[in-house]
């Protein structure tokens, strides 16, 4: 090859010392492994329609803004009403009741807003309010945010999420307001501590 390796090489003679890392793994009961399994399961059923609600939103707002009376934005709206009715009422009502709670949280990570608050712009208030009042029976509630920083489910999912992306178990798409996860997973190691 026209290499001659002699003692004097740095090659044999040089090491490189890398500092000792430990690595803490926290144990989980089985009993909250089964909890974190299920809310995993919840959340790969509910996010591919959360991503399509930010995709159709996002659509729905450039095809209006190529309206510019009232009465084409309202027949263009129904139009797209009827559609997305036919495509997923019929899925979504199969969904569980708390399933149909992280979709609510999911849709806000997503759009950056709240289901109620989509239902007010889109329809009117008081559909909004007839809305939240019938998923209120169900036990969810339509104004509620994401906040991973601030509730631990939230959290939970935000991981299930980036574990997903990563895995490619979920097609990825943006938050509508980016989590840097790294700042996430420290402030909950931090409350962790205390």
């Amino acid at each position: 090859m026209g290499y001659v390796l002699t003692e004097n090489d740095t090659i044999l003679s040089d090491t490189i010392q890398l500092p000792e890392i430990i690595i803490e793994r926290h144990k989980m009961s089985d009993e909250d492994k089964k909890q974190f399994q299920l809310l995993q399961k919840r959340v790969y059923v509910t996010y591919p329609y959360a991503r399509v609600a930010a995709e159709r939103l996002t659509s729905l707002n450039r095809g209006m803004g190529k309206f510019t009376n009232k009465r084409d934005k309202k027949r263009y709206f129904k139009i797209v009403e009827d559609y997305l009715s036919n495509e997923f009422e019929a899925r979504l009502k199969k969904l569980s009741k708390k399933q149909g709670q992280i979709l609510v949280k999911l849709i806000d990570r997503q759009t950056g807003t709240t289901t109620y608050d989509l239902i007010k712009n889109l329809k009117s208030g008081w559909k909004a309010f007839l809305s939240n009042t019938t998923a209120s029976m169900f036990d969810i509630d339509l104004k509620l945010k994401y906040q991973p920083f601030e509730v631990n489910e939230d959290y939970l999912i935000e991981t299930i999420l980036v574990r997903g992306f990563e895995s490619g178990r979920l097609r990825k798409q943006e938050a509508a307001q980016p989590i840097d996860y790294d700042k996430l997973s420290d402030s909950w190691s931090e409350k962790a501590n205390k």
